[in-house]
């Protein structure tokens, strides 16, 4: 298994999909439902979120091909993608490119708070949980992983995410109760200084290896 790519494919999925981050809004979500209504919402959408994360990670490069896209053009646009939910979360604004706007937000919140309603699927598991920027982050991880034990480590590194997720979501309403306002404040700026650093990683590869290929050709 190659560590190096696992333990950086954790660092850039868990600074996205920040369980604890999220933590708050399945408080709200799921207000006035029984702590086991609670936990059976958190399994499904760790399931659902598990499903998402592999249909893009079997199937990311392939579409990437059918529309013509090259894997270095990829990894530049979500060099630019992770940039931009980093630098949101470092201000505090929350991320849209990963949200979605505020409107969106407003009418997920209202489908949401329909009593009929279950919020496991939309609006946690996609587009809160699993949005554009876990799945950008999936799909330049595994085209970045070489061999077998490239593809484990991504592989493990999306499990343990998961599984984390699963486990605060499943203890929400005892870990809400020691979660403290300013506790999540440093936890997401702290995610985010690393989801920068992914985000530079990113691009700044695409260029050295663009720079390699001209130097060859030369």
């Amino acid at each position: 298994m190659d560590t190096a790519l696992l333990i950086k494919a954790f660092g850039a999925l868990f600074a996205i999909m920040n369980p604890f981050a999220h933590l708050p809004l399945f408080l709200s979500l799921t207000t006035g439902r029984s702590v086991a209504s609670q936990r059976c919402t958190a399994l499904r959408i760790a399931g659902y979120s598990a499903v998402i994360c592999a249909v893009f990670l079997v199937t990311g490069t392939s579409v990437l091909r059918f529309f013509g896209v090259s894997v270095d053009h990829f990894r530049v646009a979500g060099g630019l993608v992770l940039l931009t939910i980093g630098l949101s979360m470092l201000s505090g604004a929350g991320f849209a490119a990963h949200e979605g706007s505020r409107r969106e937000r407003s009418e997920q919140e209202e489908h949401a708070h329909d009593p009929a309603s279950d919020v496991s699927f939309f609006p946690m598991a996609f587009p809160v949980v699993v949005g554009p920027g876990t799945i950008t982050t999936i799909i330049v991880m595994d085209a970045q992983a070489q061999g077998l034990g490239g593809h484990v480590a991504v592989v493990a590194a999306i499990a343990l995410v998961l599984v984390v997720l699963a486990v605060v979501l499943f203890f929400a309403a005892q870990i809400g109760q020691h979660l403290s306002l300013s506790l999540r404040m440093v936890m997401t700026r702290l995610m985010g200084m690393i989801l920068l650093s992914i985000a530079v990683a990113m691009m700044t590869s695409t260029w050295q290896i663009g720079r390699a290929s001209c130097k060859e050709r030369v």
